[in-house]
């Protein structure tokens, strides 16, 4: 009897274990600055054939407000918990949109992730102004990438055609969110992980760096340009899926 009741008690504490270390299979996708959705094409496709739920958000880039709103209608879709990435400015609108309860667990990807009462503009200017960054100032209210500037300074690692498809495609943004005063931080509630791109010329990578590491989420780097999820879309589809396997699905 008693060695049927220890059995009972061990198969009933595997069986909560693995609810609560459900693996998550919604994967909700944010792009950032200068670019669409389109870019995580290659992302998509790998987590798609892995048995993911794959959502990509078209967000406008009008501001933060609008792009977070934008974020939660997709996150609203989700059937269960889902794992929120951002890519750069992408990364401020998932450390707002990721307090919403449905989102587990949140991926940097050479991103943003701004604290309490910090803007972006802040943190770009805390660092020296690289060279090659093509970040034009804005005209009526809007953020353009230069157009000379966007191979180099944008998505070196990426052939010429599709980069010039990337330039010719690009998203302005709104001058306004630079300006943003963040308030309401999900990384300090959320687990996360954050990936820096060691070759960024649009973002330094040390300033990826000290984002990632104040987050307290695991950091790891590749090498590569502003768009790694796009010139190694395996690396980072491994972090997502890490991601996905280990946050709480609470």
């Amino acid at each position: 009897m008693k060695k049927t009741l220890c059995i009972l008690l061990f198969t009933a504490i595997a069986i909560l274990s693995n609810k609560t270390q459900a693996q998550i299979k919604n994967i909700v996708l944010v792009h950032g600055a200068f670019a669409d959705g389109s870019g995580w094409q290659k992302l998509y496709t790998i987590l798609k054939t892995r048995g993911y739920n794959v959502s990509i958000v078209g967000n406008p880039n009008t501001g933060l407000d609008d792009d977070v709103a934008a974020t939660k209608r997709v996150l609203d879709r989700q059937d269960g918990p889902a794992i929120l990435v951002g890519h750069s400015y992408g990364g401020a609108i998932i450390t707002v949109a990721g307090n919403a309860p449905n989102v587990a667990g949140l991926v940097y990807v050479a991103a943003f992730a701004p604290d309490k009462g910090e803007t972006l503009g802040q943190l770009l200017a805390s660092y020296p102004n690289d060279p090659l960054s093509g970040i034009l100032p804005p005209v009526d209210g809007f953020v353009w990438y230069d157009k000379a500037k966007y191979h180099t300074g944008f998505c070196a690692d990426l052939p010429k055609e599709e980069a010039q498809f990337m330039v010719d495609a690009q998203v302005p943004i709104a001058a306004s969110g630079f300006g943003y005063v963040f308030n309401d931080i999900a990384w300090k509630s959320k687990p996360s992980w954050y990936i820096v791109a060691k070759d960024d010329h649009s973002i330094q990578p040390d300033l990826e760096r000290f984002m990632g590491k104040r987050t307290g989420g695991k950091v790891s780097e590749i090498k590569g340009s502003h768009v790694i999820f796009i010139s190694h879309p395996e690396e980072v589809a491994a972090v997502i899926e890490t991601a996905a396997k280990t946050a709480s699905a609470k």
